[in-house]
């Protein structure tokens, strides 16, 4: 997947620039919207019909996006269907985000919870972690069952588990050797 990486960079940092100049957050959930939509398997499939038009590709495209879209939205679009490159976008929309997060220093926080937990202990647990890790974190919160008890926290290549499946496993390990 380096490859797929390197090619996504340079239309990543163009993309990144453009949306600088203008609103960064209205771009920020543009980007996200397309990946999203990109990485679909029936518009993947569609991009790879050799019957299909580069017009009708896109149109087909932008009419899939519920976000109003500018002209340079549209055009960036209009260029990856003609470069072969719709497939990309899951990437572009990675490395656009991280961009994103190293201008603003901060980083993508994802929450994994055994149980569901409401806004305010999110707010709580972001505030705790912030501090922990020293900067601005944007939370994604999922649920897995398997934990038993607590949270997992990955912020970029951090992980801090206190789940009880963690604990359970370093016993057995600790046991075991």
């Amino acid at each position: 997947m380096a490859e797929l990486a390197t090619i996504a960079r340079p239309y990543a940092e163009a993309l990144f620039r453009v949306a600088k100049a203008g609103n960064l957050s209205v771009w920020s959930d543009v980007v996200t919207e397309m990946a999203h939509v990109a990485s679909h398997p029936d518009v993947q499939a569609l991009s790879h019909n050799p019957k299909i038009l580069d017009s009708d590709m896109a149109a087909t495209f932008l009419s899939l996006l519920k976000s109003p879209i500018n002209d340079e939205a549209k055009n960036f679009i209009t260029m990856l269907v003609e470069n072969g490159r719709i497939a990309l976008l899951p990437e572009i929309g990675t490395q656009f985000h991280a961009l994103k997060n190293a201008q603003e220093g901060a980083a993508d926080a994802e929450i994994t919870s055994a149980f569901a937990i409401s806004a305010a202990q999110v707010d709580a647990l972001v505030a705790a972690l912030e501090k922990k890790f020293g900067r601005k974190l944007n939370p994604s919160v999922s649920v897995d069952n398997a934990l038993i008890g607590g949270v997992r926290v990955v912020v970029g290549d951090e992980v801090l588990d206190t789940s009880v499946r963690a604990k359970l496993q370093q016993m057995h390990v600790a046991l075991t050797a």
